[in-house]
């Protein structure tokens, strides 16, 4: 018999509506879940069971007098730890960060509370949020639920192994440079990386965004119709926008012209399945009337060089004001990658500052002829579950992110959806990117594509073994 928890958070609220299942219901068998998987995967920090099954049993009797207090009312969903929630600590992965619980909720925990969603747990991330993996000095060390063997990615970690775990249909995480849509394409689920600004997030940052993690395109574009909601408190958000985020069926491929991006020209080479597999993708959408061209190289290894050195000023100035007790604390990895941070001059610094306006004129000037661009997410699928970036390098340790990090920098949408798998059965994450504030294009193209693909590009749920 499906477990309701394996069902999208659509078909939950269809099933609340016509009383042919019940939060409680819901909630029974999203526990149950955790209680089996949790211990191998250890994707959750801070889980308040009892507080969510409490909630679970009030959103049945508000359901059963036909009165649900938003669109999301019984929704389990889970948030990335670094998204403050009134009450709890954010640590930020790290054992170096002092627990001090959060005052307020963040707008997006905020947004999802109103909705009526249900708040399971926070999830992990690792250090500083600053590794496409599940390592952390603070969390125990997350695995990929399709083989405990297997990163997650990051560094919504926690996200993206919760959501293929069926640990309830929603998640929330954040992107500066891939960390949505990463552990999206390495655990076979869907991640948009919305327009930045599109979801209020506070404090917010240059490149950096909140956005929805899930098993279906349709439960992605739901989480955004509450996410999407206009927040003051975030002084760099988009103006209040109406748009139709449940009408996905309205896509039609003929006409389109559709960029074929598989040249990043900077870190890793595309593995070669991938490059089928992205390839094949691309195909489909041509067979339906669009015309996919190639798109050239606009990134380059110095680009993406320089941007990494300038997280690392970032970084290193933010361990500045930790203790020396604390600093000891960070991730030997961290404090590697940070440690350059200390001898860049304020020239060297300045210059990887403007590079980060170069690779957004940059991606908007080889992007903006395209109404769509497809790509891989990553040049390489999953990797060891204790390497904390695929290169397991801190000289190179961005070196897989050149497909996704330059739409962080443009500011335009882009979603991670899965196309395919290695012979071996890792997943495989195709990118579709559109212009700034397409949002809602990218997520009809993405529906489009999850209902058209193969059945070689479909995860079958039943098959991760959460531990084998």
């Amino acid at each position: 018999m499906e477990s309701l928890a394996d069902l999208s958070a659509v078909e939950l609220l269809a099933g609340y509506r016509a009383r042919t299942i019940s939060p409680v219901e819901v909630m029974r068998d999203v526990q149950h879940r955790i209680s089996e998987r949790e211990p191998v995967v250890k994707a959750l920090w801070a889980a308040d069971s009892d507080g969510a099954t409490n909630q679970a049993v009030e959103s049945e009797r508000r359901w059963a007098a036909g009165s649900p207090v938003g669109v999301l009312d019984g929704i389990p969903i889970t948030l990335k730890e670094n998204i403050a929630t009134a009450g709890i600590a954010i640590p930020l992965g790290t054992a170096a960060t002092e627990l001090v619980p959060a005052v307020a909720d963040a707008p997006p925990a905020a947004r999802v509370r109103e909705a009526g969603a249900i708040l399971l747990a926070k999830t992990t991330m690792p250090d500083l949020g600053m590794l496409s993996s599940g390592l952390s000095t603070f969390h125990a060390l997350t695995s990929n639920p399709w083989n405990q063997k297997w990163n997650p990615g990051g560094s919504s970690a926690g996200g993206g192994a919760a959501a293929a775990a069926g640990f309830g249909p929603l998640h929330v995480g954040t992107d500066i440079g891939g960390s949505l849509r990463l552990p999206a394409s390495w655990n076979a689920i869907v991640s948009l990386k919305p327009s930045n600004g599109r979801v209020a997030i506070n404090p917010p940052y240059f490149g950096r965004v909140a956005g929805p993690m899930s098993r279906t395109v349709a439960d992605n574009a739901l989480l955004m119709s509450v996410l999407g909601k206009f927040d003051a408190s975030d002084y760099m958000a988009l103006p209040p926008a109406s748009i139709a985020w449940d009408s996905l069926d309205q896509f039609n491929a003929r006409g389109l012209r559709i960029g074929l991006h598989l040249d990043a020209n900077a870190g890793m080479p595309v593995e070669a399945t991938t490059l089928a597999a992205v390839t094949a993708a691309a195909r489909l959408f041509e067979s339906a009337g669009a015309n996919v061209e190639p798109l050239s190289p606009f990134f380059s290894d110095d680009l993406l060089n320089d941007l990494d050195t300038f997280w690392r000023v970032r970084s290193w100035v933010d361990s500045r004001a930790m203790s020396p007790a604390q600093r000891a604390k960070l991730l030997p990895f961290i404090q590697d990658w940070i440690a350059v941070g200390e001898h860049v001059t304020s020239e060297q610094l300045m210059k990887c500052f403007n590079r980060t306006l170069e690779i957004r004129k940059l991606t908007h000037a080889a992007t903006e002829k395209y109404d769509l661009v497809l790509s891989p997410v990553s040049p390489v699928p999953t990797f060891p579950v204790d390497w904390a970036m695929p290169s397991n390098d801190a000289a190179r340790s961005m070196a897989h992110i050149g497909f996704t990090v330059p739409y962080n920098m443009s500011e335009q949408p882009a979603i991670s959806i899965n196309c395919g798998f290695t012979p071996d059965g890792k997943s495989i994450g195709l990118q579709i990117s559109g212009r700034r504030f397409a949002d809602l294009d990218v997520l009809r193209a993405a529906a489009w594509y999850e209902s058209n693909r193969p059945d070689t590009a479909r995860p079958d749920w039943r098959i991760p073994s959460h531990g084998a």
